[in-house]
């Protein structure tokens, strides 16, 4: 009886696995598409680290570019100086996700994005996780309002802090 109720776990599970992925990828269709919608400029206004270490670097002068699609789906890249004062790069696609739109100029949205982090080296390598070689996949989550051409996120990494960004769109 244990084995048929491990069964029917691991079914539900992955049945809601595979019900995630599709609310999150949407509809599907027979070839991907990219209708270009605009690119963001960003730069990184104000970062806090959640832990007590005086030697975080809590001024990561971040700049990057994001190319985003009508459907809401981009592809970006950042470059900051990390908690450690070490020059990182983030490549990263991603999603944004529509909370509150009550004008046509204004908008409140959250966003994900997924990649790999470059820049974490030396005696700081171990301070992400999977950073062994170097390179590291990160996962970001982020709220955000959009004002016309202008936005600001809210970016929360991970356990270690959190950063406000403010873009422009064009």
């Amino acid at each position: 009886m244990e084995g048929l109720w491990s069964q029917r776990r691991r079914k539900t599970a992955g049945l809601g696995l595979a019900v995630a992925f599709l609310a999150v990828a949407g509809p599907a269709q027979a070839t991907p598409t990219f209708e270009y919608g605009h690119t963001r400029l960003q730069a990184g206004l104000y970062t806090t680290h959640f832990g007590s270490n005086d030697d975080y670097n809590n001024r990561q002068d971040l700049i990057g570019v994001e190319v985003h699609d009508t459907a809401r789906w981009f592809a970006g890249a950042v470059w900051f100086r990390n908690s450690f004062d070490q020059p990182t790069w983030y490549f990263y696609g991603g999603r944004e996700f529509p909370f509150w739109r009550p004008s046509e100029t204004l908008e409140l949205r959250g966003k994900l994005t997924a990649g790999l982090l470059r820049g974490y080296q030396g005696e700081f390598r171990d301070k992400i996780p999977f950073n062994r070689y170097g390179i590291a996949p990160a996962i970001l989550p982020s709220i955000g309002v959009r004002w016309e051409n202008l936005d600001t996120d809210l970016i929360v990494f991970g356990t270690a802090g959190a950063m406000i960004t403010l873009g422009i769109s064009f």
